[in-house]
């Protein structure tokens, strides 16, 4: 932010009023001081506190900032109030991207947190950038229309440069409710079809649609080493249960998985032989594959992939356990019951909401 010329643009899921928070409040008023275009785009929900203790003063320090969806009613159950802005994206200047799976808020910001929150971001140079930006760019402008902020639409805009910036391959694919409601999954498809000796997925929130699962299910039987790098703490009760739920059918696959201890997975990235990889903020569930807004980055090159591979086996070495399958098959009765009973609780919110099915 400090060393943005002419715009600074970000959007994310949580603000929080926190040290971490405060560091880039303190540093959108220098920009907008200097002169800078800085524009801030948080989520109505996950930053629903963001509106009135953080937004007045960015707005009067001269930061624009607009609210995705504002929560007006807490405990409504229409199916739109669901469909949140949960992507991480910020664009410096048309030339600098950053996406992955950090909110703006403090690592330590956690229940019982003694350890750092344990996630993902990539820093982006090159023609990818143009992608970002017209993209946050198209959403501002229609948050600024429906929310009537006139005076924060876009004027003139820097245009990024279309030189290549390095020899990495890469896209960006986004998850919308328009044009491409399953592009992520999608791609996370493609790769798991054709991976021929490792997959390796980490993930904060996993509760695969049956497509997904039948996909992982079919590259283990076909001799591929499948991990899988999960939530070991109980953050959500009825998301971590429901997850279990499905431990023992991937472990009857084949498919090894792993529970992530030392501080809360937020990761949402994966790897594909060696050569292809995955960061952003979509989670597989159907909250994330069906309903938000999301953004991820997918590269295709073998030093990027065994980079973040590499940092995933130090992080399953160092921090996480592995699941047997003779202990989870010798689990009670009434543990068993109650993963099987908050997973069919999800499958029944998600029916409700309009987007069951078979996923």
């Amino acid at each position: 932010i400090d060393a943005a010329q002419r715009e600074f643009h970000l959007e994310t899921y949580i603000f929080e009023d926190d040290a971490s928070g405060r560091l880039v409040v303190d540093a959108l008023k220098r920009a907008a001081a200097r002169g800078v275009t800085a524009r801030v785009l948080v989520d109505g929900f996950g930053g629903a506190a963001f509106g009135d203790r953080l937004q007045p003063e960015l707005i009067a320090a001269g930061v624009q900032s607009l609210i995705y969806r504002r929560e007006l009613a807490r405990f409504s159950l229409r199916r739109h109030r669901l469909r949140r802005l949960h992507r991480k994206l910020a664009s410096i200047d048309g030339c600098v991207g950053f996406i992955g799976g950090i909110n703006i808020i403090d690592d330590m910001n956690q229940p019982g947190g003694r350890a750092p929150r344990y996630d993902y971001a990539v820093r982006i140079e090159g023609p990818l950038v143009a992608t970002i930006c017209s993209t946050m760019r198209r959403l501002w402008e229609t948050v600024a229309w429906a929310s009537f902020q006139r005076r924060f639409r876009i004027g003139h805009c820097p245009s990024p440069a279309p030189t290549a910036a390095g020899t990495q391959p890469a896209a960006f694919v986004v998850r919308d409710n328009i044009r491409y409601r399953r592009a992520i999954e999608d791609a996370y498809l493609q790769a798991i079809e054709s991976a021929s000796s490792e997959i390796i997925i980490a993930n904060a929130y996993f509760l695969p649609g049956y497509r997904f699962r039948r996909a992982l299910f079919a590259a283990a039987r076909r001799g591929v080493s499948v991990v899988v790098l999960l939530q070991g703490r109980v953050e959500y009760r009825l998301q971590h249960y429901a997850t279990q739920a499905l431990y023992g059918a991937m472990l009857r696959a084949g498919i090894r998985v792993f529970e992530y201890q030392p501080s809360f997975l937020h990761a949402k990235v994966a790897v594909a032989d060696g050569e292809w990889a995955t960061v952003g903020s979509s989670n597989i569930d159907p909250f994330s594959l069906l309903l938000a807004k999301e953004a991820n980055i997918v590269v295709r090159d073998r030093s990027f992939a065994e980079t973040l591979g590499a940092s995933l086996k130090q992080a399953i070495a160092n921090g996480a356990g592995e699941l047997d399958l003779r202990d989870w098959q010798q689990l009670p009765w009434h543990s068993r019951l109650l993963r099987w009973t908050c997973y069919q609780l999800v499958r029944l919110a998600i029916g409700i909401a309009g987007y069951g099915g078979k996923h």
